[in-house]
C-alpha cells in the first residue's frame, strides 16, 4: 500500500531529506537523549516535528517520537522544518502549534541550530489519556526546549555572568570568571545579537482531532465546549454537563444543526455551488462508488463520460437504491430556481453532501475533516482533508482502484493544490 502512495507522494511528500553527515549525527544525539537507539541510516527524511518515516521503520515504531500519542516529542535541525507538513500525529493542531512555536521563536531557532539540535516534548497537562476528560483538560501547550550542546543551557548562564560584570563593580577584576565568559561565547557566540532563548514556549490548545478512541473532534466555543465522538469512549456524557455538549458521531442530524448553528457550515447558496461545480464533484464520487461496489476489481483507468454516462443508464435500479446521485441532482434544480436549498426537507443523511466548511471560520479545515467523515465516497476530501482516513479507506480498495484513486488524486490535486482548494471549499491558504 505505502510504496504506490510514496513513489507519487500521496503519503510522507514534501519532506525533508537528511544527508549531511553532522545533522545526522545531532539527530542521533536527539534520539540518545529520548532514551531511543541511534539510527544507522546515512540519509533519512523529516517532517516539521523532526518525524521520520525511515527511522520509524528502522526502529520498528510508528511512534517513536509519541509514545503515549500525548505530549509529542520534536527535533527540529532547521528553520526549514517551518513549511513541512506533520504527516504523523495523534493531535490534528499539532502542526499548527508546530508552526506558531517555529513563528514566535524564528530567531532563537535560527541562532540554535547553527551549532547544535533542538528537540524536546509538547507538553500537556497529562501523562495518558484514559477517558475523555483527560483531553478536555488540555487547555495550553508548553514547549519544553532542550539541545544537545546544551547551548540554550549556556547561553543563559553566559547572561547571567553578564549581568553580573554590569551589575558588580569589581566583576571584571575575576579573571576566573572572564576566561568562563570567552569559553561560553566560542559556543553561544554574542548573545546580544544572537536571541538564543525561545520567546514563547506556551500556546493555547483549541479546537482539534485526536485518534483517541477511534476518532473524536473538540470544538470550543466562548460558553459551550463539544465533542463529537462514538458514545462507546470512555467518559462520554459523564462531566460537566453545564460545560461540555456530547454528540455522537452517528447522529448526522445533531451534528449538522451544531455545524449550522455554531455558524461553522457554509450552506448550498447559487453563489458559490455554481461557480465550484462541488455537486457535480459529489455527484461523481457517488457514481465511482458504486462502480466499486458493484465492480471491485474493475479498471476504469480509461474509462471516459460516455462509459460512464453507459454505465449509470445499466445501473439505475442501483443508483435510485443509493438515492445519492438522484438527490444531487435534484439539488441541483433546486439552487438553480430557487437560489438555495430548503435544508430543513433534506434527510440528515445528505445534508452533508451539499454543504460546506464556511471558509473564513478558524476551524475550516477541522469542520472539512468532520463532514468528510459523512461522505466518505469522497476520496478527494477525505485526502485533502482527512489522511487518516483516507489512508485506512485505501487499504481496502483492490489494486485496480488503490491506482485509479492515486492517479486521480495526482491529476485533481497535486498537481495545483491551492487551485482545488480554492475551488471546491473556498480555501484560500
Amino acid at each position: 500500500m505505502v510504496n504506490l502512495l510514496r513513489d507519487n507522494e500521496l503519503i510522507y511528500g514534501r519532506l525533508l531529506a537528511v544527508e549531511a553527515p553532522h545533522l545526522v549525527e545531532r539527530y542521533n544525539k536527539a534520539l540518545a537523549a529520548f532514551g531511543l537507539t541511534q539510527t544507522k541510516l546515512a540519509s533519512f527524511e523529516i517532517d516539521r516535528s523532526g518525524f521520520s518515516p525511515q527511522v520509524a521503520e528502522e526502529l520498528g515504531d510508528l511512534n517513536y517520537l509519541d509514545p503515549n500519542q500525548v505530549n509529542r516529542r520534536f527535533v527540529i535541525l532547521t528553520p526549514a522544518q517551518a513549511e513541512l507538513p506533520v504527516v504523523h500525529t495523534a493531535f490534528s493542531n499539532t502542526s499548527q502549534l508546530l508552526y506558531e512555536f517555529f513563528s514566535r521563536n524564528s530567531r532563537a531557532i535560527d541562532a540554535l541550530t547553527i551549532k547544535d539540535v533542538i528537540y524536546g516534548e509538547i507538553e500537556d497537562s497529562v501523562a495518558m489519556v484514559e477517558d475523555i476528560e483527560d483531553l478536555l483538560s488540555i487547555s495550553q501547550v508548553e514547549f519544553r526546549v532542550l539541545s544537545a550542546e546544551d547551548v540554550l543551557g549556556k547561553a543563559a548562564e553566559l547572561g547571567r555572568l553578564v549581568d553580573r560584570l554590569k551589575q558588580e563593580p569589581d566583576a571584571w577584576r575575576d579573571d576566573a570568571m572572564l576566561n568562563q565568559m570567552v569559553e561560553l561565547a566560542k559556543v553561544c557566540g554574542d548573545i546580544r545579537e544572537n536571541a538564543l532563548v525561545p520567546d514563547q514556549v506556551i500556546f493555547r490548545h483549541n479546537a482539534f482531532w485526536t485518534s483517541h478512541f477511534g476518532g473524536l473532534y473538540v470544538f470550543v466555543d466562548p460558553d459551550m465546549t463539544t465533542v463529537i465522538s462514538d458514545p462507546a469512549a470512555p467518559g462520554f456524557r459523564r462531566s460537566r454537563p453545564w460545560q461540555v455538549s456530547y454528540l455522537s458521531i452517528h447522529d448526522a442530524d445533531r451534528v449538522f444543526h451544531f455545524l449550522a448553528s455554531t455558524g461553522r457550515l457554509e450552506l448550498p447558496r447559487a453563489s458559490w455551488i455554481e461557480a465550484s461545480d462541488y455537486l457535480e464533484h459529489r455527484a461523481e464520487m457517488a457514481i465511482l462508488a458504486l462502480i466499486r461496489e458493484a465492480e471491485p476489481e474493475r479498471d476504469i483507468a480509461n474509462a471516459d463520460k460516455v462509459w460512464l454516462q453507459t454505465w449509470i443508464h445499466g445501473h439505475a435500479d442501483m443508483i435510485n437504491r443509493d438515492g445519492i446521485f438522484p438527490f444531487l441532482n435534484a439539488a441541483k434544480r433546486e439552487i438553480r430556481q430557487l437560489g438555495q436549498m430548503r435544508m430543513e426537507e433534506v434527510a440528515p443523511q445528505h445534508r452533508f453532501q451539499v454543504v460546506r466548511a464556511k471558509p473564513n471560520h478558524p476551524d475550516a479545515w477541522l469542520t472539512s475533516r468532520l463532514i468528510s467523515d459523512f461522505v466518505p465516497a469522497d476520496f478527494v476530501s477525505r485526502y485533502v482533508f482527512n489522511k487518516q482516513g483516507f489512508y485506512t479507506d485505501y487499504e481496502k480498495l483492490s489494486e485496480p482502484w488503490r491506482s485509479f484513486v492515486v492517479e486521480r488524486l495526482k491529476t485533481a490535486y497535486l498537481n495545483d493544490k491551492e487551485a482545488l482548494r480554492r475551488r471546491l471549499y473556498g480555501l484560500t491558504d
